[in-house]
């Protein structure tokens, strides 16, 4: 399993997203289900990308969450180990299938 968060270009993006919510925070209330909304979206698309697979988008939006300061330290930190445990369940998972796969063939 590779760890994206080490890599360069999900630091930048996450750091771009960051920036973008703090940006549009200062938007006009009538722009928050327009360009508030969409520019959102399309910047945390792109580490979300970079994760891809529900467990990983979710560790994503957890970070985010976290360094918005939606959630605390400590919660993103359970749910983190959570989240690493299912991945490492389906990845477990999956390898089982592909050999059941191979063998059956």
């Amino acid at each position: 399993m590779r760890n994206i968060n080490k890599y360069e270009v999900f630091k930048r993006s996450h750091k771009l997203t960051l920036e973008i919510y703090k940006i549009t925070k200062k938007f006009p209330e009538e722009e928050l289900y327009g360009l508030t909304s969409q520019m959102r979206r399309a910047t945390y698309s792109i580490p979300m990308n970079l994760k891809e697979g529900s467990c990983e988008e979710l560790d994503y939006q957890l970070l985010l969450s976290k360094d918005l300061n939606y959630i605390t330290e400590d919660k993103y930190k359970n749910l983190h180990v959570e989240i690493v445990e299912i991945r490492k369940m389906l990845y477990s998972l999956l390898n089982k299938k592909e050999n059941k796969d191979l063998a059956d063939s």
